[in-house]
């Protein structure tokens, strides 16, 4: 097989193996690394044993992030507050130089409610859901990935099955970003009893910043104590007209859905480098269930909105 066209049936895969690899690891940083890594690997691997490309790269690129989310879970050991997945963040209206991520993220798969749920497994349960349940490996391939018997690959799937279905259903994108922008327009005229109506009873609020600056350290439940978070923060940053802003938004696609980049504004001087913090959410039944406040500027270095 020719260099040339061995590059080139890589390229017809890449989409595919961004999208195992991001939610594998929940890093478009570590994703696009894993797939530059399985080209090496399949550069100096012998063609001639290689019967499914499409399923060897799969399977290559499942054992290095399997390797990058055990190196994570120690990261995480000395991790300020709660770890959200590092969202992929584009401007509304498509770029005519798109993020590679970007199409990938579109997938429901791909929301940030999703990969939300995904960072609750295991290693062994992720790879062992993401790999069987979204693309049908078999279990003796995951096994092997794994190091572990059949049986137990089968029992880290079911177990993740039951973590997943806990997440919210998949929202259409209109009706994610009319519940969004119904409980902005509440918080815009500052009722907390709009608020706390544009709010699921069971919502939640998760912060990450890793202690670089302020955020729910905890996970917020319940609609009321959400909705008084956010006002707070409103009144915080003059959101309210009560004084001049120190923070601005705009929205931006966040995994495909309909999100908030906050920028941070010096009066007199307009927006400081960089974004301060990206929100995303998750909907179900037309309310906002889920607000993720991300602020840990490792996670927010990709933010392309142009």
């Amino acid at each position: 097989m020719v260099s040339a066209l061995l590059a080139d049936l890589f390229e017809s895969n890449r989409a595919h193996l961004l999208s195992v690899a991001y939610r594998l690891t929940g890093s478009a940083r570590d994703a696009e690394d894993a797939v530059q890594e399985s080209w090496l690997r399949l550069a100096g691997a012998h063609q001639s044993e290689i019967e499914d490309l499409r399923a060897w790269l799969t399977t290559v690129v499942g054992r290095i992030c399997l390797d990058h989310l055990r190196s994570a879970a120690v990261r995480r050991e000395s991790y300020v507050g709660q770890w959200l997945p590092e969202p992929v963040v584009t401007g509304i209206t498509p770029s005519s130089t798109p993020d590679p991520l970007e199409a990938v993220v579109r997938k429901q798969e791909c929301s940030l409610a999703a990969m939300v749920v995904l960072e609750s497994l295991t290693p062994p349960q992720r790879v062992a859901f993401v790999l069987h349940d979204g693309l049908s490996v078999p279990f003796g391939e995951i096994a092997e990935i794994l190091g572990v018997s059949v049986e137990v690959a089968r029992q880290l799937a079911v177990r993740a099955r039951k973590s997943v279905a806990q997440a919210p259903p998949p929202t259409p994108n209109g009706e994610h970003a009319a519940a969004v922008r119904k409980f902005l327009d509440a918080l815009s005229a500052g009722d907390i009893g709009a608020v706390t109506a544009a709010l699921h009873p069971d919502s939640v609020l998760i912060g990450d910043a890793n202690g670089t600056t302020s955020t729910a350290v905890n996970v917020i439940g319940g609609a009321d104590k959400v909705a008084r978070f956010f006002l707070g923060l409103v009144r915080k940053y003059g959101l309210d007209g009560s004084a001049e802003p120190t923070l601005e938004y705009e929205f931006a696609s966040v995994n495909g859905q309909l999100g908030l980049v906050v920028h941070r504004v010096a009066p007199g001087y307009g927006r400081l480098e960089g974004p301060a913090r990206v929100l995303g959410f998750a909907v179900r039944d037309g309310l906002v269930c889920g607000a993720y406040d991300l602020a840990n500027p490792e996670k927010l270095s990709r933010v392309r909105l142009g």
